[in-house]
């Protein structure tokens, strides 16, 4: 029996389990099963391999995507050129880390703007999804700036956001954990009075499906999404890297 898995501090806000049962169950897989592991260090998931010989891959989330390099024995290149990882294969005891990340936000986000002219964005955050986000941006000549709450980190802090740079910034990507169940109630600190019709706001959270921050956007008219699609498109993405 093969294993696959997802690693992450607290996964109680995943559907990778559910997707993949399912996936398994209409594809007629049935040497495959998929689980969570809960680690409260990443250090641990060198005992997590070791305990689980059958362990064939798994998918990274919030807060390894950063932490879990070290521990690889390999890099793709594009994730190499990100600097995150989000999926890891383990083949002959090595383990290589991939991002599918980026290509789940590059194919949703085109659905998303369709024929929009979009020149500049704001990205809310600068962990791990955000390295691909920001990736993705530059692949498709958009120009980014980042907000965060550290300032060494980013052009901006959610303190100094400026309303006129919001209004100028009609692309603007949540790639925290914000609003995320079971905080469904908090939404990331901007000034959303400034939101337009001409605005596209793109939340990588998908548990609940109309975040707080997507709520806002809609309210002033906003085009919206959520990471549902980005998603789907990264866990199938991993299956054929997992398949190879």
């Amino acid at each position: 029996m093969r294993e696959f898995g997802l690693i992450g501090r607290s996964l109680k806000h995943s559907f990778s389990v559910a997707y993949f049962t399912e996936k398994f169950k209409l594809e007629g897989i049935q040497d495959c099963t998929y689980s969570n592991f809960e680690l409260d260090d990443i250090n641990h998931v060198v005992d997590m391999v070791r305990n689980n010989p059958n362990l064939c891959g798994f998918s990274v989330t919030i807060p390894y995507k950063l932490d879990i390099i070290p521990l690889l024995d390999e890099l793709s290149p594009e994730a190499e050129v990100v600097g995150a990882v989000n999926c890891v294969k383990i083949k002959n005891c090595r383990l290589t880390g991939y991002n599918t990340d980026v290509l789940g936000f590059k194919s949703s986000l085109e659905d998303f703007l369709g024929n929009a002219a979009i020149e500049r964005a704001l990205v809310l955050g600068t962990g791990g999804a955000s390295q691909a986000v920001q990736y993705v941006l530059s692949q498709m000549g958009i120009e980014y700036q980042l907000v965060a709450r550290d300032p060494s980190k980013a052009n901006f802090t959610y303190d100094n956001l400026s309303c006129e740079t919001l209004f100028e910034h009609h692309l603007v990507v949540n790639t925290t954990p914000i609003g995320m169940f079971p905080n469904v109630d908090e939404a990331p600190r901007i000034p959303y009075a400034y939101i337009t019709p001409n605005h596209y706001l793109y939340d990588l959270v998908y548990n609940p499906t109309l975040t707080q921050f997507l709520d806002y956007g809609q309210q002033r008219g906003a085009n919206i999404c959520n990471g549902t699609e980005m998603l789907k498109a990264q866990a199938e993405a991993a299956w054929q890297i997992w398949s190879e």
